[in-house]
């Protein structure tokens, strides 16, 4: 899955095509980390329905970065909360392969998706982070997120308690 002259990392919108890869690199953030809270792996059905949240314009986007036929990550702004006060704010997230970290693949899909916010009704961008994951507090540091608060034992995952770190950026 390396990268190389010939096959070069391209930063695209997600099509449904890429829902298997993009739920096998989830899937396996479940099965192996905390990074997510999710238990349970999330079968197609249900990645079907959290796809159809997205869109080619807008505040809610997806992107992918593909080499060749290998889809290495992708990442999204999503619907922060559900009242209507929340609407400009997005929750920002990136997963990568397993095999494609420190390569620079998430800094260019966080690249492109906050190009594509710069033109929407977007005041803030927000990203939950469960600690310790310094990957992902470098990467959302290197991109001016700040942390705002941290809610201390809050998910339970692998029997133990876990914190998660709020992290906000403004936009516009």
């Amino acid at each position: 899955m390396t990268p190389s002259e010939s096959n070069p990392v391209e930063i695209r919108p997600a099509t449904e095509s890429d829902l298997g890869a993009l739920n096998d690199i989830y899937n396996h953030y479940i099965r192996t980390t905390t990074i997510t809270f999710d238990i349970e792996p999330i079968a197609m059905p249900r990645r079907r329905e959290w796809f159809s949240h997205y869109a080619v314009t807008g505040r809610h986007r997806l992107f992918v970065a593909v080499t060749g036929s290998s889809l290495l990550g992708y990442a999204t702004s999503s619907q922060f909360r559900g009242k209507a006060a929340y609407d400009t704010s997005v929750e920002t997230t990136v997963y990568l392969a397993p095999d494609a970290g420190g390569r620079g693949v998430g800094t260019r899909l966080y690249d492109t998706l906050f190009t594509a916010l710069e033109g929407e009704d977007v005041h803030c961008a927000l990203a939950g982070i469960t600690l310790p994951n310094p990957a992902s507090l470098a990467l959302h540091e290197k991109f001016g997120f700040r942390e705002v608060g941290v809610f201390t034992e809050v998910g339970r995952k692998f029997d133990r308690f876990w914190d998660v770190g709020w992290y906000r950026k403004a936009l516009r």
